[in-house]
């Protein structure tokens, strides 16, 4: 099965581009998601992450104090680098598993920091970008969340450029002024690339 890459900054419409991947077929790895089952309480990096950060970052039902890790994180590229040594090979062991274990055409593996972390080129055969200009992004960040403008935009300073990303990617969806109709086309276009099925399944 082809492996494709799928990233994008955040609020560029990626998770809804991935659900419509998962309509046509496709197995989705979200590495977010991951990610978060392994800080949760029980998880398998939180023994890792008491010792190395101390019992202060961890929350009363014994995950990680994500809010107070965000803001240690962006303050301090060492902890964030930190947090990233325990969780990258956890994720990286799980994100295998559910490789092997897939059944759909396409295996998409949802990474929203695909650019900036690398090793994900050798990992998979395409990498999708969903783009999306910083006004749009803030637009839609800030319009689901209870997120300020100021929050959004040093999320948006931490991530890859929109340049970068772009340059990395074997495809470009630029999702800043199509309706939902004209997205699912441009996704069930390069489902048809990309899973060489000419006939894909209506969304």
């Amino acid at each position: 099965m082809r492996r494709i890459g799928l990233t994008g900054g955040i609020g560029s419409g990626k998770s809804t581009v991935a659900a419509m991947l998962v309509a046509q077929g496709a197995s989705l790895i979200d590495t977010d998601g991951i990610a978060r089952a392994l800080a949760a309480p029980g998880g398998a990096a939180m023994p890792a992450i008491a010792a190395a950060f101390g019992p202060e970052l961890v929350a009363p039902d014994g995950g990680l104090d994500r809010a107070r890790m965000r803001e240690l994180a962006f303050g301090h590229p060492e902890t964030k680098r930190k947090l990233e040594s325990i969780l990258h090979p956890l994720i990286g062991q799980e994100c295998e598993r559910q490789a092997q274990a897939a059944t759909g055409a396409l295996i998409v593996f949802d990474v929203p920091l695909l650019v900036e972390s690398k090793r994900w080129r050798a990992i998979v055969e395409r990498v999708l970008v969903v783009d999306a200009s910083e006004e749009i992004q803030l637009q839609r960040v800030v319009a689901r969340s209870a997120w300020t403008s100021e929050a959004v935009r040093a999320v948006i300073a931490q991530q890859a450029s929109r340049p970068l990303r772009r340059a990395a990617a074997d495809a470009v969806i630029c999702n800043e002024n199509l309706t939902l109709a004209q997205l699912e086309d441009e996704v069930r276009a390069l489902w048809r690339l990309w899973a060489g099925n000419a006939s894909a399944a209506p969304l």
